[in-house]
């Protein structure tokens, strides 16, 4: 098998590289590479690439995800977020190859607090959400083959994340203030490219499987509960670390304005994705641990 990855720099294309590997040759780009072209800015060039390399599987684990700035450059948030994977679906489409595409949380309005399922009417409250809600739109409308998964909060050992910046601030502040309104699961990057391998092997056995999956780790928590979760957990594995905190504040959205309306509601119902595909999806907090363990 043939894969050919864009955004290998990325969370989750970092961790596809490794998980993508058993199946076949993979071909890793970003915006960077030379030989075939891997930047999401030029559509009509990555749908070249795929000619020329002429993969059977496609995987765009690239994107905007810069939320706030999106709403100051929403053309090329659309550029990335839209046009460039309507550009490989097409192609995908034209020379039989399967679409591997990441969406988000944020294409629903984040009301109520009942897990969205994948059905629900979306109502993106962003440019970014509805820049990868028309990702999505253009990936089913070109008719290839395609395997959507919607997934939230990411994070991964690698780069930056929520969890070294509550520690990193842990360790300078006497009392920290943590949004409590916000509800999703933290999902580590490794859990999404392993689901990902398994789902791909599956697809290649029962084309049927084709389509759109929530794709989160199990349970729920606020990021208020992600914080306290983190800082007592680093206290565990590390009894000696220095962390000045005494107080994690809990305090509403509307504290901290941003650009971009976040949606209140992340949660995402994967009961469809595990009965299609036969997997498990551990609770959040042992990926937040492993994760933890690793980079302290």
């Amino acid at each position: 098998m043939k894969i050919l990855l864009f955004g290998k720099n990325g969370q989750v294309g970092w961790e596809l590289q490794r998980s993508l590997a058993p199946l076949g040759d993979v071909l890793a780009l970003d915006r960077h590479s030379t030989e075939f072209c891997g930047d999401l800015a030029q559509p009509d060039r990555l749908a070249q690439s795929v000619r020329a390399y002429q993969p059977d599987v496609i995987v765009n684990a690239a994107a905007h995800t810069a939320v706030d700035k999106a709403e100051s450059e929403p053309e090329l948030a659309r550029t990335l977020n839209a046009w460039a994977p309507a550009a490989l679906a097409q192609v995908a489409a034209e020379v039989g190859a399967c679409l591997v595409h990441y969406s988000t949380d944020y294409v629903f309005n984040g009301e109520g607090d009942r897990p969205w399922q994948e059905d629900d009417a979306t109502g993106p409250l962003s440019v970014y959400g509805q820049t990868k809600r028309a990702g999505e739109q253009a990936i089913v409308a070109s008719g290839c083959r395609h395997l959507i998964f919607r997934t939230s909060w990411v994070y991964a050992a690698r780069g930056g994340n929520f969890a070294k910046t509550m520690l990193r601030l842990a360790a300078e502040r006497e009392r920290l203030t943590v949004i409590d309104d916000q509800w999703g699961a933290p999902t580590g990057a490794d859990l999404i490219a392993d689901v990902t391998a398994i789902a791909l092997r599956r697809l290649q056995q029962e084309i049927d499987l084709s389509g759109l999956y929530h794709l989160v780790a199990g349970g729920e928590t606020s990021w208020h509960g992600y914080a306290r979760h983190v800082i007592a957990q680093a206290r565990h594995i590390q009894p000696e670390m220095t962390l000045a905190v005494r107080d994690i504040a809990a305090v509403p959205t509307s504290a901290f304005p941003t650009p971009a309306k976040r949606p209140l509601n992340s949660r995402l119902n994967t009961r469809k994705l595990q009965q299609a595909f036969g997997v498990v999806l551990p609770p959040w907090q042992q990926g937040v641990d492993r994760m933890l363990a690793e980079i302290l």
